[in-house]
Order: C-alpha cells, then sequence, then structure tokens
C-alpha cells in the first residue's frame, strides 16, 4: 500500500513537472508567463509576481534535489536568471513585488514576504547547483530584512516598506487581507525562508533569528487556548481579527517543527513536535466530511469553499501529525485529503491543479492555474514531502 502511495505522488509530481515545462514558459520574453487561466489560456502580457517566480525556482530546485535530471536542473536556472536580471532591485536592495511581461519594474514596495520567497528558492537553488552567486544573494536579502523589516523594539518584522525602504500607509499583503504592520503569514513564511537558508549557511546569527521566530509564534502568534494561530497583529503584538485560516494551521503545523530540527536542540525539538501535534488536532475542526479541509472561519461563519493549497499543507501536515503522535486517525485523514484531490482538484484533462472548488463541488469561476499566487510551490513540495516521509 506505502509503495502504491509513492508511486501515485511520484507520478503526480511528474505531471506537475510536464505542466511547467509546457505551459508557462515564456520563450519570447524570458521566463515564465505571469498568468494563466484555469483553461490554460495565456495571458501574455500579464504582470510577473515576485513570488510566483521564487517559488517556481524553489520548484525546480527541490525537484532537482530528488530528482537529479538534468532537466530539472535548467529550469532551476531559468527561474534563477529570470530572478537575478529583472527581480533584484541593483540600487536599493530587496526585489520588486512585481515587473511587467518584459520585466520592467512595475510594483517596486518591498513587501518582505516576497523577499522571504526569494530567500527560499534561491538556498534550495544553491543545494542543487552549488553556484556560489545565489547563495550571496540569499544571504544579502537575509540581512536586508534584518536591517529594514526586524523590531527591535517589540520584536518580529513589518510587512511592507517602499522601493527605498521608507513606511508604507498600504501594507497589505493582497487586497483580502487587514491592513496591519505585522502577520502570521509573513513570520511563517520568514521562518520557512530562514530554516532552508540554514541549511546551507548554518550560520549562528541566523539561527538565533530562527530560535526568536519560534519564540515569536509561541509568545504572540499562536492561541495557546484553542492552538489555532491568529492572523493580524499592530506592532505591539495586539491581534486585529477573529479569523481561523485552517490551511495555515496545518502548514505551521510541520514548518514550525521543521524550524525547530534544523536547531539541533533537543528540548526545543521536542517543545514545537508537542505544539505541532496540538495545532494539528486544532485543524481538525476545519474538516469537510468528504476528506477536505475548508478555507478558514470568520467570525464564526465557515466558509466551505477547498482551495488547492490548503489541501496540499493538509497532506503534509496530516502525514506529520500521525508521525508524530501515531496516532492513525491522521494517517487517514491524510489519505482520505489526497482521494479528495484526486477526484476534485487535480485536473486530470489539462494539468495542474485547479485553484478549487465551492461548497457544491463546483470549480470556483475565474481562477488561474499561474499568477500571482497560482504557483507550484504547495502541491509539488507536497508530492516531495510526501515522497520523503514514506519512503
Amino acid at each position: 500500500m506505502k509503495t502504491d502511495l509513492i508511486r501515485e505522488f511520484q507520478e503526480e509530481l511528474g505531471s506537475l513537472l510536464k505542466y511547467w515545462v509546457r505551459y508557462p514558459v515564456d520563450q519570447e520574453n524570458g521566463g515564465f508567463y505571469g498568468k494563466i487561466d484555469h483553461l490554460n489560456r495565456v495571458g501574455h502580457q500579464a504582470p510577473k509576481g515576485a513570488v510566483l517566480n521564487a517559488r517556481i525556482l524553489w520548484f525546480f530546485s527541490a525537484a532537482y534535489n530528488c530528482l537529479p535530471s538534468p532537466e530539472n536542473l535548467e529550469w532551476a536556472r531559468r527561474s534563477y536568471d529570470y530572478i537575478k536580471d529583472y527581480f533584484i532591485d541593483r540600487s536599493f536592495g530587496g526585489v520588486f513585488w512585481s515587473v511587467d511581461f518584459q520585466g520592467k519594474p512595475l510594483d517596486t514596495k518591498k513587501q518582505v514576504y516576497a523577499l522571504a520567497f526569494t530567500i527560499y528558492g534561491l538556498s534550495e537553488f544553491y543545494k542543487a547547483s552549488r553556484h556560489e552567486e545565489a547563495l550571496a544573494l540569499a544571504i544579502a536579502l537575509y540581512e536586508e530584512i534584518e536591517k529594514h523589516s526586524f523590531d527591535a523594539v517589540n520584536n518580529g518584522y513589518l510587512e511592507a516598506f517602499g522601493r527605498e525602504w521608507t513606511r508604507l500607509e498600504d501594507m497589505r499583503l493582497s487586497a483580502k487581507d487587514a491592513n496591519e504592520k505585522k502577520t502570521m503569514n509573513t513570520h511563517l513564511h520568514i521562518i520557512e525562508a530562514y530554516t532552508n537558508l540554514y541549511t546551507v549557511w548554518p550560520d549562528k546569527d541566523l539561527e538565533s533569528r530562527i530560535r526568536n521566530l519560534l519564540d515569536i509564534f509561541d509568545l504572540y502568534i499562536l492561541n495557546k487556548e484553542t492552538f489555532h494561530l491568529n492572523l493580524f497583529f499592530d506592532e505591539i503584538w495586539e491581534s486585529k481579527a477573529d479569523i481561523i485560516s485552517f490551511g495555515h494551521d496545518i502548514e505551521a503545523s510541520w514548518l514550525l517543527p521543521e524550524a525547530a530540527e534544523v536547531t539541533g536542540n533537543e528540548s526545543l525539538i521536542r517543545q514545537w513536535r508537542s505544539t505541532s501535534a496540538k495545532i494539528a488536532a486544532a485543524s481538525l475542526q476545519g474538516l469537510d466530511e468528504n476528506g477536505a479541509l475548508n478555507y478558514e472561519q470568520e467570525e464564526g461563519h465557515l466558509n466551505r469553499e477547498k482551495h488547492w493549497w490548503v489541501q496540499a499543507e493538509a497532506m503534509v501536515g496530516f502525514l506529520n501529525a500521525f508521525q508524530i503522535t501515531g496516532d492513525r486517525h491522521y494517517y487517514d485523514r491524510f489519505e482520505k485529503c489526497w482521494f479528495f484531490i484526486k477526484g476534485f482538484i487535480s485536473d486530470r484533462q489539462r494539468g495542474e491543479w485547479l485553484w478549487g472548488v465551492n461548497e457544491d463541488l463546483s470549480v470556483m469561476p475565474g481562477q488561474d492555474k499561474v499568477g500571482i499566487w497560482k504557483c507550484p510551490y504547495h502541491n509539488g513540495r507536497a508530492c516531495l514531502e510526501i515522497i520523503r516521509r514514506l519512503s
């Protein structure tokens, strides 16, 4: 049974790799297209986002590190070259949020979330290529986050800045987010990026930053009564929203113990494995009877949309919870979620995964296969993590 599952995820990973070298490659202007709809219609002149491109870099690099084929490394290098040439701000540091279809700077704000993902991708590319320039760029971005974003008075990291690192009135990551100075989401992906960087650059100061981020989650972000994550905060860590994001809960349940593990500190590892199990248990509240994880709950109202990334993280999170606790219920949740993905999210006809389905399981309209947010990161990573964990 385990062998069959590994084969299924290897096939799913292969399908994703085929999609990302067939449809999104921009042969005219370089890099990858910024938008493809659910019917695989290309937006040739769509903006290209830093997060999308950093995640593409991570995906092909991680695929190569799992399946060392020259093609995977070639596509990773294509992504790296585009990021280096068009997204890195050589004048003021950091990365542009977006460029136009020809690579000209479009939105030049410094969203710390985007810097974090670029570190994540560059670190993975360095693992694959041992290209020293990539590691140097990752370290430079880390230093810029610490210099400009870290709040030495109240701890934590501020969300966003202007191109020259000036303060912004609107710091939101997306239109649906609250305009607050600190967020769970950015902190989660900073620690994810720092953890990956530490595996190739075991710097003592970086380790202390990882430990501090774990303290931030423990002290400010994690609700110790519910074991859900609070999402939005002001500068002094007062929570500003009553929202439960089930996808982020279950994603954090495996990313945070992973961060503890790279430090090698046994006490910290035990603490975060225990906390991980409690976060995973809390996320079960968002499960639908069909095995999928619902999107979120806001002020008591449950949003029953099933988004692709939430299902991908649910699989990894529940498998991780099983491995930590030995509770077979979590393994069953993992398998049932995979069954749902195969039936409703993975697009067997046109490739890749759909953005999601509504409560009645109809396809969510007007959503992308490729876009500022839609990428091969969550689903590709889920395949790689599950292959690794089951092998």
